[in-house]
């Protein structure tokens, strides 16, 4: 009997004895592949390349380019200058919003939309810059850059720097027809310009003649000669004097 007893509570024993759980212990990920691109991702939603507003603003402050074998047309040498407030942000010659920070400049006669090629002499720095206002109107000087144009020409902090300007490519020749005009000025008081506005109608009757304001405050006189003849522009240009201010044949065009 006590032998059975014996048995039975070996048997009991080994019954209660807990088994160990099995746990299936999923295989390790393979190794990333060595070609793959270890180069950050934009967060969030943010696109990886420019929005195309931006790229376009990009563009129309980049300095523009030539086509292939583009040599030069015409060379001139004088004195640049450079012009920003209070003509930026306002109308240019060109019809577009003019931007100082856009490498952009203004010449008397070259074609509205060309390129030039603009050297220091001093310096030796050169740049390309696109043709979008008119101008400069002070005797001696026969270019007005944009603020950006200035300061990568070396122009900017001395003001006034002697410059080669190439004419590298153009929508039309320099002499070619076009919209030729006489400005006259600038004349400090508005009395001034509108006497010598008089003048130049009584004299010339078919020339259309506007007296206006400049931003800078100072008064100008433009004349309009028929059909905006070149030939007649030079020929009253020539003919004309004034007590003060300067007299500039200007392409309009």
């Amino acid at each position: 009997m006590l032998f059975t007893i014996f048995i039975l509570i070996l048997l009991l024993s080994g019954c209660g004895h807990p088994r160990q759980a099995r746990v299936d212990v999923p295989p390790p990920p393979p190794p990333a592949s060595t070609t793959e691109s270890t180069a950050p991702r934009p967060a969030g939603n943010i696109p990886a390349t420019k929005p195309k507003q931006e790229e376009a603003a990009e563009a129309d402050l980049a300095e523009p380019t030539l086509t292939a074998g583009a040599k030069p047309l015409a060379t001139e040498t004088g004195l640049a200058s450079w012009y920003g407030p209070p003509y930026h942000n306002r109308r240019g010659s060109n019809g577009e919003i003019y931007n100082m920070h856009a490498m952009t400049a203004a010449h008397l006669t070259y074609p509205l939309g060309s390129i030039v090629r603009v050297t220091n002499v001093k310096t030796g720095a050169t740049a390309l810059v696109r043709i979008t206002d008119r101008g400069p109107f002070i005797r001696g000087r026969v270019l007005d850059l944009s603020l950006a144009a200035a300061r990568k020409l070396d122009v900017w902090q001395p003001g006034v720097a002697e410059v080669k300007v190439e004419l590298m490519e153009s929508p039309a020749s320099e002499g070619s027809a076009g919209k030729w005009a006489v400005q006259i000025g600038g004349f400090p008081h508005e009395p001034a310009a509108t006497k010598i506005a008089n003048h130049l109608q009584r004299r010339y009757r078919t020339a259309k003649v506007l007296c206006f304001a400049s931003p800078a405050g100072d008064w100008w006189v433009r004349v309009r000669v028929r059909d905006d003849n070149h030939e007649r522009a030079q020929k009253l240009a020539a003919e004309t004097e004034t007590p003060e201010g300067g007299v500039f044949l200007v392409r309009l065009d």
